[in-house]
């Protein structure tokens, strides 16, 4: 194998596919990324099984052949290299040459054989979607996936596409993020996707309208955008019914601005981190809303402006849980529904209605 290489631009794709590199795998090869060089092109392949991603970038092919080189060094070795044209090439059986300008270093290399092939996924495409919207709902549901293992499938977000709709599910038993976007396809999907995967996606998608292409196998997923691709596997089992899940009606609502929500609660939360339960209370009454938490090292009252209909209420919340809604929606005012002091809150936009979130309260001793 030998060929040149801008710096910049395999950097960028060594970046890309060390995204699907673990570093924890008990086989050394996905330790690496694969790179083949074959016409006038790069390939660079990292992958955990679970998840693999694979860019290509052009490049000056002066001998074909494929290797596999420790993710963590080459990507080292690249990015400190001075920002000009990389020559790479092998010179025994089982080392290459890394030359710019005057450094040169040379590595051993892995065996590309020993690098397990792809998941075979026949691309007769799905659907598309603006790269721009897709990171948006993954941004907006992914904070509520489970971070423990107990029951697997919550650790993923739920793809599902129905009656011309996309929705993005994620619940982890104490609190539920959906969030819909219209979509061209008559298609109807089921899938749960790994939270992990769907974190390095969102990473690599732009914040523009060119369109990701997505296609589903039985087991995998496969995202395409540009010049690169990302394959994951598919969580098992079935997801939640999560539409038994929120309530469909309210006895109470509440029309509040988000920021000013957000500041009081996030103060609040400042006296709540007392014994792990981040506990503030909610004293909802005619034109406020009065958050207070006590602990061992003191008390706070907040006060933020409401508009009330309904009765007034008292419930208390986990504040993290408040915080991590209020910080993803991004419209100025926001609509709370709330039907007892132990029942589930529902929060909305108050304009545009593409995302529920849900948040069960923390039940109080005087209830």
């Amino acid at each position: 194998m030998n060929f040149t290489c801008e710096k910049s631009i395999l950097q960028e794709s060594i970046s890309t596919a060390q995204k699907a590199v673990t570093g924890k795998s008990t086989m050394p090869v996905l330790n690496g990324i694969l790179i083949k060089a074959y016409g006038d092109e790069l390939i660079l392949t990292g992958s955990d099984i679970d998840l693999s991603i694979e860019t290509k970038i052009k490049a000056n092919i002066l001998e074909e052949g494929k290797i596999v080189i420790d993710a963590k060094i080459f990507g080292e070795i690249i990015r400190k290299l001075p920002n000009d044209l990389i020559h790479i090439n092998t010179i025994d059986g089982n080392s290459i040459e890394i030359l710019c300008q005057k450094s040169r270093f040379t590595l051993i290399h892995m065996n590309a054989e020993d690098f397990p092939d792809l998941p075979n996924i026949n691309e007769n495409m799905i659907f598309s979607i603006p790269q721009r919207i897709l990171k948006n709902m993954i941004k907006g549901t992914i904070f509520a996936t489970a971070q423990d293992d107990t029951r697997p499938i919550l650790t993923g977000v739920l793809f599902e596409t129905k009656n011309r709709n996309l929705n993005l599910v994620a619940l982890d038993g104490y609190r539920l993020a959906l969030k819909s976007e219209i979509l061209d396809t008559d298609n109807t999907i089921n899938a749960v996707i790994p939270g992990k995967t769907l974190n390095e996606v969102s990473k690599i998608l732009e914040e523009n309208d060119d369109n990701v292409n997505i296609t589903f196998t039985p087991n995998h997923i496969l995202f395409s955008l540009g010049a690169t691709k990302i394959i994951s596997r598919l969580l098992e089992g079935d997801f939640i019914k999560y539409r038994s899940i929120i309530p469909s009606e309210y006895n109470l609502k509440v029309t509040a601005n988000r920021l000013d929500l957000l500041n009081c609660i996030e103060r609040a939360s400042l006296m709540a981190k007392d014994g792990n339960t981040n506990l503030v209370k909610l004293n909802i009454e005619d034109e406020s809303m009065i958050i207070t938490s006590n602990s061992q090292l003191g008390m706070v009252r907040e006060e933020s402006s409401i508009i009330l209909q309904g009765e007034p209420l008292q419930i208390a919340f986990n504040s993290k849980y408040l915080i991590d809604v209020l910080k993803i929606i991004d419209e100025v005012e926001i609509v709370m529904e709330f039907s007892s002091g132990v029942s589930p809150c529902v929060i909305k936009n108050k304009e545009n209605d593409n995302c529920t979130y849900l948040v069960l309260p923390v039940r109080l001793l005087n209830h």
